[in-house]
Parts: C-alpha cells; sequence; structure tokens
C-alpha cells in the first residue's frame, strides 16, 4: 500500500479581528491628497482642503469589490437581485510628528487608526505651490518613516503599560504568567529592535495574545504613491525607485501602488465614451480597481458565490473559512444543521456553459464539514433545519 499523505498541517490564525465586516484606513501626512483619494473612489464629497486637519472626525464609505467574475453570473443567470463585495473605507485625519505624544490632535486620529484593521498608507511625489506641504518639501520616503515611527511609538506606549499592568495581575492571576512573557516577546522586537509587529514570526499562542489587543503595527499595509497626472502618465517620477527600495529593505513583503489622484479625478467626471478615449490616447488607466482589490485582500477577505435566477450574491468571509462556517454568514441555520456543501467552480462553469454540464462532467462536488472555501467557490448548501431534510434549501434563500 502506498504511504497515506501526511494531513496538511492547520494555517496559523490570522493577526487581527475575526469577522466580515472589516475596514481599512487611509493613513499619512496631512495634504498628501487622502480625502481627495477617498472623495473619488467612493463618490463621497468629504472636505478636501490645502490645509491641514481639514479632516477631523474619519469619514466612512464603501466601495464595490469590481470582479469580471460576478458580472459574467449576472449575465449568465439574469437574476432579479445582485450584490457584490464591498470594501468599507476611512479617511482619518493627517498625522504629523509627534502625534503619539498629542501633537495635530494626534492621540484622537491615532485612536481612530486603532479601530480599522488594513491601513492604505499614501504619500505624495507630486510638486504644487498651491497645496503646502507639512515638512516643507516633498519626501515620500521621509513621510513615510514619520508615520510608520509614530504607529510604532504609540503601539510602544500602549504596550508598556500593559505590560506593567499584566505583571501586577500575576501576583494573583498564575494564567497572566504566559500573557505576560509573550507581551515581554513583543517588547523585545517592537521596543528594543524598533520593529513593526507585522514583521515579525509568531506562533498561535502568541497571535491569540496578539488579537486581544489590536497593536496598529500589527495590521497589514498597503503603500500607495500619489503622483501628478504627467508623471503617472509618463510611468516615471524621481521617487518611484526610492520608495521601491525603502519598501523592500523595511516592509519587505508589502504592496505599492502609483496612482494620480488628478488623473483619476479627470477621469470621473468623463462620460464612458470620453473616458476609453481619453485613457486610450495617452495609453493610462485608472488604478483604482486595483486598489480595491488589493485592499479587500489585504483585510485577509475573499468570497464565495450563490448565484440562480433569483439572486447572485457575493459573501465575504475570511481566509481558511471552512464550509459550515461559510453557511452560517447566510443564516445561523445553515451552519447549525449543516449537511453538506455542494460547490462548483467558476471556471468550469463557464467552461461547460450550465450547471447539469458541470455535474455531467464529474465537476460537481459535495463536500463536508472540513472542507476549506476557496475564492470564487459557487456553493449550494443543505442542512438540516430540525424538522427532517431539506435538501431544498440552499444559499440562495434567507
Amino acid at each position: 500500500m502506498p504511504p497515506k499523505k501526511e494531513a496538511a498541517p492547520e494555517p496559523k490564525p490570522l493577526i487581527g479581528r475575526v469577522g466580515t465586516s472589516l475596514k481599512i484606513g487611509i493613513v499619512g501626512l496631512p495634504n498628501v491628497g487622502k480625502s481627495t483619494f477617498f472623495n473619488i473612489l467612493t463618490k463621497s464629497a468629504a472636505p478636501a482642503e490645502n490645509f491641514p486637519f481639514c479632516t477631523i472626525d474619519p469619514n466612512e464609505n464603501k466601495v464595490a469589490v469590481p470582479d469580471d467574475r460576478f458580472d459574467w453570473l449576472c449575465e449568465h443567470y439574469k437574476p432579479a437581485s445582485k450584490v457584490q463585495a464591498y470594501l468599507n473605507i476611512v479617511d482619518i485625519a493627517g498625522l504629523v510628528k509627534g502625534a503619539h505624544e498629542g501633537q495635530g490632535l494626534g492621540n484622537a486620529f491615532l485612536s481612530h487608526i486603532r479601530s480599522v484593521d488594513a491601513i492604505f498608507h499614501l504619500c505624495r511625489t507630486f510638486e504644487s505651490e498651491e497645496i503646502t506641504h507639512v515638512e516643507g518639501d516633498v519626501n515620500p520616503v521621509r513621510d513615510i518613516e514619520i508615520i510608520n515611527e509614530e504607529l510604532r511609538l504609540k503601539d510602544e506606549e500602549y504596550l508598556l503599560a500593559t505590560i506593567k499592568k499584566t505583571e501586577s495581575l500575576m501576583r494573583s492571576d498564575k494564567k497572566m504568567k504566559t500573557e505576560y512573557d509573550i507581551l515581554c516577546k513583543v517588547k523585545a522586537h517592537l521596543v528594543d529592535q524598533a520593529k513593526h509587529i507585522r514583521y515579525g514570526d509568531w506562533n498561535v499562542q502568541e497571535i491569540e495574545v496578539l488579537n486581544k489587543h489590536l497593536f496598529i503595527t500589527s495590521k497589514p499595509v498597503i503603500y500607495l504613491v500619489n503622483m501628478a497626472e504627467k508623471d503617472y502618465i509618463r510611468k516615471k517620477n524621481k521617487w518611484l525607485p526610492k520608495l521601491k527600495e525603502w519598501i523592500d529593505a523595511n516592509d519587505s513583503g508589502a504592496m505599492m501602488i502609483p496612482f494620480s489622484g488628478a488623473f483619476e479625478g479627470k477621469i470621473a467626471d468623463m462620460d464612458v465614451d470620453a473616458r476609453k478615449a481619453f485613457c486610450e490616447e495617452n495609453k493610462a488607466n485608472s488604478t483604482f480597481e486595483k486598489i480595491i482589490v488589493q485592499g479587500y485582500k489585504c483585510l485577509h477577505l475573499m468570497y464565495f458565490f450563490t448565484a440562480g435566477h433569483d439572486e447572485v450574491k457575493a459573501w465575504s468571509i475570511q481566509k481558511g473559512t471552512k464550509a459550515p462556517q461559510a453557511a452560517g454568514r447566510i443564516h445561523t441555520d445553515f451552519e447549525k444543521g449543516f449537511i453538506m456543501a455542494e460547490v462548483f467552480k467558476f471556471n468550469d462553469l463557464k467552461e461547460e456553459g450550465s450547471e447539469a454540464a458541470v455535474k455531467a462532467a464529474g465537476k460537481y462536488r459535495q463536500q463536508g464539514k472540513l472542507y476549506v472555501v476557496e475564492d470564487g467557490d459557487i456553493i449550494l448548501f443543505k442542512f438540516n433545519a430540525g424538522a427532517g431534510l431539506t435538501a431544498g434549501k440552499d444559499a440562495k434563500k434567507k
């Protein structure tokens, strides 16, 4: 008999909140284009003026996650209802040097960053006499370092206070010793080595403690580089290679996405034909779809589809979600009485042309409780509602 295959190791839990209503916050110095970016991306009307702290309270909105698979399913089924996945975005006021000590209302703004689950770190490379820069000149590498250090110092302040509190609790609760030891390990990384928490290699037990405290520097980051329209169209700016070099050296694995608020603002006001002609003429396209998709993935989110003539819907779940928990996104009864998930892949449906053809080709699978849902799965759930098997109950019916 051939040797048994070793079971794949259980994936580590993700650092951060568990849930699907997660948010990504736009963070950066004042006057780098955060509110302009937020307004164009989400079609909002948040104040965007040429002075620091124009934004005081955070503005929040959501934007649909673009997906050609969703569009195809809608065209195929022609459903009465269409529901896309959404990315929740928060526009947070600009931070300045000394924010962790309260400079520029920094404590309030840092608390807003603590409440989101990932970060769009926005910096600027464009020069402008009309739009002042709080540091006097444009230097996005310096700007990123200022923000990163402010976030680290705020976490340091919180961590040291938490360690002190945990140490006092150990005298009456021996279970706190483990948490204390883990927090001291975090201190060695965050304070002694001056590194963000997300750069560390943490085990399952350590991640559970990190998730209890939700440190700012544990949040995933995407760097957005706001360029002048001319530079964006010619795909050239002196700061781009320097920024890429800094990110590779200091935040290895993080994504950098150049865009132009001026370019995006111009094409946003055009009709479809004028926009297409302008983009073709300048050989440049909007980056917003990429930013939205990567922002959604940055939150460790994905989605499965339920599809039929009544409704096509994308259901957001966290990566690593098993079938019963995915069913629970639709209704708690689906999870409690879970029997099986009937699953087929989008590409198989597109290739075969119909669900019946997918079944005939042997590409329709029945999956049990241990099945880990994959991005883009099309699923029908069967569950026991308490009064016996209701095989017709599926994810398209609430």
